[in-house]
């Protein structure tokens, strides 16, 4: 049988025998025995997928990137946009006005349809920025307006635009769409999201869209188009053409929902991968479903496979109807119907479901890859990048780009590293094709980690940049600004990485490697002490690093989990004692006793003094508390304090069930609880909330007063409050569900494993908004914010936010950053968390 038919196409691993050799070259005789019985039978959840077709499809386009050596195509159902775009068109009126161009890089030319002309060429012009980040900026901006003169447009809810771009030599196009009504910060001002990046293809007549129903519209001044200058990684015509042929004010009968927490009345809100078995299976609508019927029909032969009545469910967000389907737990592929809507079909399997959607995001974590020509997106990238340190100058390519512009931060490469390692040791046995190809990933940033070691504790850390160089050393575009530091938080870390990266390698890996990894381990954690005692907690420098909000129980935390790491690899009793001690600190930290009547407790304050909980806004290692206890249980089980250290982890698994009464009938971990009066702690305020404005405790209290009020002095906050560009919650929720599935594993508890369980779903599409947050995997998932590498398929943003001082979901079309954007982070958490989730 012809691969792509179903069970009996030829094994996968077999068929591009360069790829194949390249994943078993390194594997014991049993592990490829494996990975040849993976190949031909898949995992229950591979044979039950959408159709053999489809999962015919993907395994094909798996395959055709040599298990993703060069950037996966494949994509689930369809994207939000296509969807959206097929929407019936109910009234349509042309936008005429006068076109006008902004900046010396645009020019008109003249024609039957509206082309700006963009200048491309960089010459020997430097990129420069802001006074205290220089280097972080681009070459300019290209802008084409259209002054429509205060039209109203309160009649219409989208846009629609015609755009031919001619970009030889530029891989990646797209174009930022601004809005401008006259009175947008007046009354009933317009969400403060910004422009819209729309992702186009070149030499084509792209169809796009913005939905501008939750946009004040009845005096709109101009539309604005812009391009964004940011060098060349190779040689480009120095002239791009972006030709506009038309634009258009439509009226579609059903805009898309963009915030607050009740369903869409035509929408089932479900996990669009699948659902573990094992696990509670629920499904979400709106109210008016309350009552109704519902089937589960099996779409391998349309069989109903099991009926019932849609549930009422109140709660502190509203009332809605809830579909329980727990009862099934056969494997296969379904889809729900009830009052004549259908779900896409799902899968119901083991843990191994996620696999394909691992495949996806580990797609797009290669092509962030920096310093490596990525097919498609980049050639081979910032080789003349570099960090200066006792008069060396050392390059800064390698890992991972941090997001959707170019930055990079080495620490942020570790945790991903870390994270595929995790994912790596999960499933060598189980799925051995993959586990390889998340060795060699994980690999890839190790490299970076070790080579920016600067041998004295110091370490080539971060650089924020926007552009591509030309990769000419000395020319005008080099760059020697990359931050060093010595700090001892981060040394802790790359600490317990290096050493649990030389404890769980194996299967052929270099064993000088692992010496050099074993000893870094040792070196840093040695830094870190000695760092500590000259700083404490201190030696902060850069506020964009995403350390700069930790807290000192975090960093204990931290200590410890590297100091247990350390023990387990080595055997030292020296580190065991360390483990312990920075322990200590750490459960003086946690509130044990409840809050009030709530119960609510199990949580940790900054420090002894308690003036401030811990939580987040952006960047979260939450779980670290967690992984350092628990590691305590596995690495000293004998010694007297364990039943102290489970005890902590019982009352922190008991706080994350507390939690979820407040977003249920959903399954997103809250962003927990808050003292009223944090803003008073500044040090602490300041350094999690980064270029606060000025009425920064004004809008604390407004925003406290939105969450749920708990007890004397503390609050419930669904989402964090945040009132800056860092904003979007998938890291502090599903850092939360990584630190709930780590106290499952330690108790036995299958209700928090579930939890954990539920970040997941939500991510999938178990969201008020019906959309996957992975691209490319379910269906319904938006376009994302990255104007640097373009549209990739596994790619993650930061998150859905809230918007102003509300404490709902806020999830609009508009893409643009922060909570748009494309993150590394984001990729990270998602195997970190599919790693715990299936361990028992």
């Amino acid at each position: 049988m012809a691969a792509g038919t179903g069970m009996g196409r030829i094994p996968l691993l077999f068929t591009h025998s360069q790829y194949a050799f390249l994943f078993l070259y390194t594997m014991s005789p049993a592990r490829i025995a494996v990975a040849c019985l993976t190949a031909m039978s898949l995992s229950a959840a591979a044979l039950f997928s959408i159709s053999s077709y489809a999962r015919g499809s993907f395994d094909s386009a798996l395959m055709r990137s040599g298990y993703i050596h060069e950037p996966l195509r494949h994509t689930d159902g369809i994207s939000l946009e296509d969807e959206a775009l097929a929407k019936p068109v109910l009234d349509s009126v042309e936008l005429r006005g006068s076109w006008g161009v902004w900046g010396e890089r645009a020019t008109l030319v003249p024609g039957d349809a509206v082309t700006m002309r963009v200048n491309f060429d960089t010459g020997s012009d430097r990129a420069r920025g802001s006074a205290g980040d220089p280097d972080y900026a681009l070459y300019g901006h290209a802008v084409a307006t259209l002054d429509l003169g205060g039209v109203d447009l309160s009649d219409y809810n989208r846009l629609c635009l015609l755009i031919e771009p001619h970009c030889p030599g530029i891989r990646i196009v797209n174009i930022n769409l601004a809005f401008n009504n006259r009175n947008a910060y007046g009354e009933g001002f317009n969400p403060p999201t910004g422009a819209h990046l729309i992702q186009l293809r070149p030499d084509t007549l792209n169809r796009c869209y913005l939905e501008i129903a939750d946009l004040r519209r009845d005096c709109v001044d101009n539309i604005s188009l812009s391009v964004s200058i940011n060098g060349a990684d190779l040689p480009v015509a120095a002239e791009a053409l972006y030709t506009i042929r038309g634009i258009s004010a439509q009226r579609v009968g059903e805009v898309e929902k963009l915030s607050g927490w009740e369903p869409a009345a035509s929408h089932i809100i479900y996990s669009q991968s699948g659902y573990v078995a094992e696990s509670p299976k629920t499904a979400i609508c709106h109210e008016s479903f309350a009552g109704h019927r519902y089937k589960i029909v099996r779409t391998t032969d349309n069989a109903e496979v099991l009926k019932g009545k849609i549930s009422k469910q109140k709660s502190t967000i509203g009332t809605y109807g809830v579909i329980d389907f727990s009862k099934l737990t056969t494997p296969g592929s379904y889809c729900i119907v009830a009052d004549g809507t259908s779900t896409a079909p799902f899968v119901i399997g083991d843990d191994s479901m996620w696999d394909s959607s691992c495949w996806r995001v580990l797609n797009y974590i290669f092509c962030q890859r920096c310093g490596y020509a990525v097919p498609g997106v980049h050639s081979l990238c910032h080789t003349d990048l570099y960090s200066l340190h006792n008069g060396l100058r050392r390059p800064f390519a390698g890992g991972w780009h941090d997001a959707g512009d170019l930055s990079q931060q080495t620490l942020q490469t570790a945790d991903v590293a870390f994270a595929l390692l995790e994912l790596y040791e999960s499933r060598r046995d189980t799925n051995p094709v993959l586990a390889a190809r998340l060795r060699e990933e994980a690999l890839w940033g190790l490299d970076f980690v070790l080579r920016n070691r600067l041998g004295d504790g110091y370490h080539a850390s971060s650089m924020g940049l926007l552009i591509w160089q030309d990769g000419i050393v000395g020319s005008h575009d080099d760059i020697e600004s990359v931050r060093v530091q010595n700090l001892p938080y981060d040394n802790f870390l790359y600490s317990a990485y290096e050493a649990y990266a030389a404890r769980i390698l194996d299967d052929g890996t270099d064993p000088s490697l692992i010496h050099y990894l074993a000893r870094a381990a040792r070196e840093d954690y040695d830094y870190a002490l000695c760092q500590f005692d000259s700083v404490g907690f201190g030696g902060w420098i850069s506020p964009y690093e995403h350390t700069y909000c930790t807290s000192e129980s975090q960093f204990m935390a931290t200590a410890s989990w590297a100091a247990s790491q350390l023990y387990a690899l080595t055997g030292d009793a020296r580190y065991a004692g360390d483990a312990r001690r920075h322990a200590d600190y750490v459960l003086g930290c946690q509130c044990t006793e409840p809050l009030g009547d709530t119960g609510i407790c199990g949580f940790f304050y900054r420090n002894p003094e308690r003036r401030s909980v811990v939580h987040y806004i952006h960047q979260s290692r939450e779980q670290q508390y967690m992984q350092a206890l628990a590691e305590l249980c596995r690495t000293q089980p004998s010694h007297p304090d364990c039943a102290r250290w489970s005890r902590a982890i019982e009352l922190y698994g008991g706080y994350i069930k507390s939690l979820m009464a407040y977003t249920a009938p959903y399954g997103m971990i809250p962003a927990g609880i808050y003292r009223d009066d944090e803003y008073l702690d500044k040090e602490a305020f300041f350094s999690v909330h980064l270029f606060p404005p000025a009425d920064a405790a004004d809008r604390f209290r407004a925003q406290a007063a939105n969450g749920v009020h708990v007890a004397p002095g503390y609050f419930v906050k669904r989402f964090p409050v945040w009132f800056n560009i860092f904003n979007g919650n998938i890291a502090v929720h599903t850092s939360m569900g990584k630190a709930a599935a780590i106290c499952a594993n330690i108790l036995g508890d299958d209700d928090l494993r579930d939890i954990a369980r539920e970040q997941l779903y939500w991510i999938v599409g178990k969201n008020p908004f019906d959309q996957s947050l992975i691209y490319g995997e379910g269906a319904r998932y938006p376009s994302l914010n990255n104007f640097s590498s373009g549209e990739i398929v596994g790619a993650m943003p930061v998150g859905i936010r809230s918007l102003a001082d509300t404490d709902e979901p806020y999830w609009p079309q508009i893409n643009n950053a922060c909570y748009k954007e494309v993150w590394l982070t984001s990729a990270g958490k998602w195997l970190s968390l599919v790693a715990e989730t299936d361990k028992s």
